[in-house]
C-alpha cells in the first residue's frame, strides 16, 4: 500500500524525524489560510498523488505570496497530473500540501528498503538528491552506497561512517543524520514497510537535516497488524476497475495493453503476460483471482475487463490444482450469463477435469476460442486482439 507524501511525513513527525513546517488544503482558500498560518516569503505547493515524478510534471511549485498559494492550488486541484510513473491517464489532484520555503546547504538521497536479492533490508544513499534513483544507478552509480542492515544490530556505527564519508558530513552533521537513519529504520520495521524514501534530504543553511520528500510503501501481507494504517488507503485514487478488484479481493494492475488476462496464481499470471509479449502481444493487466475461482469472482473479473476499452481480447488461464477445471467452467458459463462480452474469449484450462472442462464450454451456447497449451492460447490471443 502506497501513501500519500503528507501521510508519510505525519507518521516522520511520530519518529521525530524532522520535516518542514506544512499543512495539507482542497481548496484554495484553506491554501491561503496554510500560507498566511505559515508565514515567510516563500512557499511550497505540492500536487499529492501517488506517484513520483511530480516536480518534472509541474506538480511541485515554488511561490513567494499567500495569493500565489491559493491561485496556484486552484490551478492543481482538480487537474490530472501525468508523469513518468503514472500511467498515460495520470492521476487526479484531490489535495496539495503547501510548505515553507528551505534555504538548502546539500541535498541527499536516502531510502530505507527490502533487498530481495540479497534477502536483507538496505540502507541505500547518494549524494545526488532529487534525482530518481534509477537515473543516478544508470550514470553516477559510484554516487550510490549500499549497506545491508543486519536485523539484530540496526545500523552499525561504522555503516554511519561510511555514509558520513560519502556525503563529505561533519563530526556534528554525521551525529544528526545518524540519529535520522536509526528513527528511519525504526520506522520501517515497526510498522512493516517495504519502502521509505527520503528524495531529498536536505541539510539546511542552518545545519540542520529535514526530508523535504516523504515516500513510504507498506507490504500489503502485513496489514492487519496494523489497522490504524488503513485509513491512510486512498480509495479515491484508484479507478473503477481497481475499486471493484480490491473489493473483490482481486489482485489487479491495469497496463497499458490490449490483451486482458484472467489467472489463479500470481507466478502463472506473470508467466501468461510474459509469453503473450513473446508472441508480439501487449498485456492489458495483471489480474489473479485466486485460487477459489467462484462464479462471483470470475464474474467480476471478467466484468472488469470488459470495461476497459483498450482491451480487444481476454485471455482466461486458469490451472486446475486447488479448483476442479470442470467447477471453473461452470463458473465461467454462469459469469456470462450476467456480463456481456463483446470481444474474443480465449479459454485453456489445464489440470484436474480438463476434459470434462472442455466439454462442458464446447456444448454451451456461448462463443469461446478454446486452447490446449498456453503458447496456442498466447497466439490465439494475440491475434484474436488484432482483429
Amino acid at each position: 500500500m502506497k501513501i500519500h507524501e503528507y501521510q508519510a511525513k505525519l507518521l516522520f513527525q511520530d519518529y521525530h524525524i524532522p520535516i518542514p513546517r506544512g499543512n495539507i488544503a482542497q481548496t484554495p482558500e484553506e491554501a491561503r489560510s496554510v500560507a498566511e498560518t505559515l508565514g515567510g516569503d516563500t512557499f511550497v505547493v505540492k500536487a499529492q498523488i501517488l506517484a513520483g515524478g511530480r516536480g518534472q510534471a509541474g506538480g511541485v511549485r515554488i511561490v513567494h505570496t499567500p495569493e500565489e498559494v491559493a491561485k496556484t492550488a486552484q490551478d492543481l486541484l482538480g487537474k490530472t497530473l501525468i508523469t513518468s510513473q503514472t500511467s498515460s491517464s495520470g492521476e487526479k489532484i484531490q489535495t496539495v500540501l503547501i510548505e515553507e520555503g528551505i534555504k538548502i546547504q546539500k541535498e541527499f538521497y536516502a531510502s530505507i528498503l527490502t533487498d530481495r536479492s540479497a534477502e536483507k533490508n538496505a540502507l541505500m544513499v547518494s549524494t545526488e538528491g532529487g534525482m530518481d534513483i534509477e537515473k543516478i544507478a544508470s550514470t553516477l552509480p559510484e554516487k550510490i552506497l549500499i549497506e545491508h542492515i543486519h536485523p539484530a544490530t540496526g545500523i552499525l556505527p561504522f555503516q554511519k561512517r561510511k555514509i558520513a564519508s560519502l556525503l563529505r558530513l561533519s563530526k556534528q552533521e554525521t551525529q544528526e543524520v545518524g540519529e535520522l537513519f536509526d528513527a528511519l529504520y525504526l520506522l520501517f520495521t515497526e510498522l512493516d514497510a517495504s519502502l521509505v524514501e527520503i528524495n531529498p534530504l536536505v541539510l539546511t543553511k542552518k545545519a540542520s537535516f529535514l526530508a523535504l520528500d516523504a515516500k513510504i510503501t507498506f507490504d500489503d501481507n502485513a496489514l492487519y497488524r496494523h489497522q490504524e494504517l488503513l485509513s491512510f488507503r486512498d480509495i479515491q485514487s484508484l479507478d473503477e476497475s481497481e475499486r471493484i478488484a480490491r473489493e473483490a479481493g482481486l489482485s489487479y494492475i491495469p497496463l497499458d495493453g490490449n490483451v486482458g488476462c484472467m489467472v489463479n496464481g500470481a507466478g502463472l499470471a506473470m508467466a501468461t503476460m510474459d509469453i503473450i509479449k513473446y508472441y508480439g502481444g501487449n498485456p492489458a493487466n495483471f489480474l489473479d483471482i485466486g485460487g477459489g475461482a467462484r462464479v462471483e469472482t470470475i464474474a467480476k473479473g471478467i466484468q472488469i475487463l470488459v470495461s476497459d476499452p483498450k482491451i480487444k481480447a481476454i485471455l482466461i488461464n486458469i490451472f486446475g490444482g486447488i479448483v476442479r477445471c470442470d467447477r471453473v467452467a461452470l463458473g465461467i458459463i454462469e459469469a456470462l450469463k450476467s456480463v456481456d462480452v463483446h470481444i474474443p474469449l480465449v479459454i485453456r484450462l489445464k489440470g484436474t477435469n480438463s476434459k470434462e472442462a472442455a466439454s462442458l464450454l464446447e456444448k454451451s451456447s456461448l462463443s469461446f476460442i478454446l486452447a490446449d497449451t498456453l503458447s496456442e492460447a498466447a497466439k490465439k490471443a494475440v491475434a484474436a486482439a488484432k482483429t
